[in-house]
C-alpha cells in the first residue's frame, strides 16, 4: 500500500517588527492551507526550507538581516537546508545588490510579492484567505496591520522607499480580520501601521480612525485594543474621546516623537514644532489623565548641537514619559537627509546621547512603577517564566513595555491568556511585583 509523502517542513524566521510578523503570520496562512507544513522561528527545526523575512530600517536591522542570511546559506553548504529564500524590506530595496552578494540564496521576494512566494514553495495563492493567518503570538493577543506604507516624508527615514505609499485597508475588512482573531482566543489587539493617524484619509477623504476603533470596540470579547505608531502631525482628537468612551480601548498611546529641538524637528521635516509638541502632551493629559504615553527618540540627526541635545534632555525630563526607547541616527542611502546633510556627528557621541537620553528615563520609570506599589492593577498574564507567572497592565505593550511577575503560590490558579487584578507589592526600573488580590 502506497502512502502520501509527507511535505517538506517550511521554517519562516521573521526580523524587525511586528509589521513584519503580520506579514510572516499571512505567508504561514497560506502555506498551512496549502497543506504544507510549517514552523515560525524554529530554532532547533528540522525543516529543510527556510524564509528569512528581513528588515532594512535601520543600519544595525540590515546587518543582523545579512547575518541571518549568511547564517543559513552556510547551513545550506553544510547541507543542513536544501533551499533558503528571501523576504521583506531588505529584499525591496537591496535585491540586485543581494542578487550579487549571496547567489546561493534561492529566492529573492519584495514586500508585496505573497503570492509568488507561495507558488515557488510549492503552494496556490489562495485569493478567498486574505485576512487569514496563522498566528505567532501568544492565543489572547495580536497584531492587526491597518495600512501599508506612508505618505510622511521624514528626513531620515527609508520606510516609503520600501514600503511606498500610504495605503488604509477598508474597515470592514479590518472588522473581519479582529472577528476572526477574537474566534480563535484573542482578547488583545495591537493596532499597528506606520501611521496610525492618517487612516482612512487615501480610501475615505478623512482621517477615519476613531471610527475604526469604534466598530473594533463593538466586537465581543475583545477586551483589549492598544495603539501603536500615531504620527504628531494632526493629530485627531476624536481618538481620545473615542478612548475615553470606550472601555476596551486601552488609555495607552505610542507616538514617537523623534525630537523637541525646533532645529532638528526642522531637519528632520517632521512637520511639527517645539511648542506644538509640548501642547499635544497637554491636550493629551488634559483630556485623558491617566494616558500611558510610550515615545521614540532620536538622537545624532546631522545638524544636532549640544544646545538641541540640552534641549531633548530637558524635554524627557519635563514630560516625563511612561515609556521611551532611543535610536541613534543612521545615514540610509536616497533619503532627505542622505542628500542634504553631511552625517559629521561621531557614533560614540550619538551613543552617548541615548545613553544619557536612557539614564534619565531609567529614574522616571522607577518612579512611576514604585508609584504603583500598594495598587491593584487589571493584568493579562503572558507566560510562565522561572518561578513567576508574567503579566502585563493596560499601561504596557508585548516585547517592549515593563511586565508584572507574580510568584508562584500555592493554592492560587493563574491561566495563561487570563486577566486578574494583581496588588503591587514592590518595583524597580523595569518590572512590578505582585499578588493576586
Amino acid at each position: 500500500m502506497l502512502t502520501k509523502k509527507k511535505p517538506a517542513k517550511i521554517n519562516v524566521v521573521t526580523l524587525g517588527c511586528s509589521k513584519n510578523l503580520v506579514d510572516s503570520e499571512k505567508l504561514l496562512g497560506q502555506l498551512k492551507a496549502n497543506e504544507l507544513s510549517v514552523e515560525h522561528d524554529g530554532s532547533d527545526s528540522d525543516a529543510r526550507t527556510v524564509v528569512i523575512n528581513t528588515c532594512g530600517f535601520i543600519a544595525d536591522a540590515k546587518a543582523e538581516s545579512v547575518n541571518t542570511i549568511l547564517e543559513h546559506v552556510k547551513a545550506k553548504e553544510e547541507g543542513l537546508l536544501d533551499k533558503v529564500f528571501v523576504m521583506g524590506c531588505l529584499s525591496e530595496r537591496y535585491k540586485e545588490m543581494l542578487v550579487e552578494e549571496i547567489p546561493e540564496v534561492d529566492g529573492i521576494f519584495g514586500v508585496n510579492s505573497l503570492d509568488e512566494i507561495v507558488k515557488v514553495l510549492g503552494g496556490h495563492y489562495k485569493k478567498e484567505l486574505v485576512g487569514e493567518r496563522l498566528q505567532t503570538t501568544p492565543q489572547h493577543y495580536a497584531y492587526l496591520k491597518i495600512s501599508e506604507g506612508c505618505d510622511r516624508t521624514c528626513s531620515f527615514c527609508a520606510i516609503p522607499l520600501i514600503r511606498g505609499k500610504h495605503k488604509s485597508k477598508p474597515k470592514e475588512a479590518l472588522v473581519d480580520e479582529a472577528k476572526q482573531l477574537v474566534s480563535k482566543g484573542v482578547k488583545e489587539i495591537m493596532l499597528i501601521a506606520q501611521d496610525l493617524t492618517y487612516y482612512g484619509v487615501d480610501i475615505y477623504k478623512s482621517q477615519e480612525l476613531p471610527d475604526l476603533l469604534r466598530k473594533l470596540s463593538d466586537i465581543e470579547r475583545l477586551e483589549w485594543i492598544r495603539l501603536h505608531y500615531a504620527y504628531p502631525t494632526s493629530f485627531p482628537k476624536g481618538v481620545l474621546e473615542v478612548m475615553k468612551e470606550r472601555e476596551n480601548i486601552c488609555n495607552y498611546l505610542d507616538i514617537p516623537f523623534q525630537h523637541v529641538s525646533d532645529n532638528v524637528l526642522r531637519n528632520m521635516r517632521r512637520g511639527v514644532n517645539s511648542s506644538q509638541t509640548y501642547d499635544l502632551i497637554d491636550m493629551f493629559r488634559r483630556e485623558v489623565p491617566n494616558l500611558s504615553l510610550r515615545t521614540t527618540l532620536l538622537v545624532g540627526h546631522p545638524g544636532e548641537s549640544e544646545q538641541d541635545f540640552a534641549e531633548l534632555k530637558e524635554f524627557v525630563q519635563k514630560v516625563k514619559f511612561d515609556r521611551l526607547g532611543v535610536f541613534t541616527y543612521s545615514e540610509e542611502e536616497d533619503t532627505y537627509a542622505a542628500e542634504k546633510f553631511e552625517d559629521t556627528i561621531p557614533e560614540e557621541i550619538k551613543e552617548q546621547r541615548a545613553a544619557e537620553i536612557m539614564e534619565i528615563q531609567e529614574q522616571i520609570s522607577l518612579d512611576k512603577n514604585e508609584a504603583k506599589v500598594g495598587k491593584t492593577l487589571k493584568t493579562i498574564i503572558d507566560r510562565v517564566e522561572g518561578e513567576f507567572y508574567i503579566g502585563r497592565t493596560e499601561a504596557d505593550s508585548p516585547e517592549v513595555d515593563n511586565e508584572v511577575l507574580i510568584k508562584f503560590e500555592s493554592g492560587t490558579e493563574i491561566n495563561i491568556g487570563e486577566f486578574y487584578p494583581v496588588k503591587i507589592t514592590s518595583a524597580d526600573v523595569h518590572d512590578l511585583y505582585g499578588i493576586v488580590a
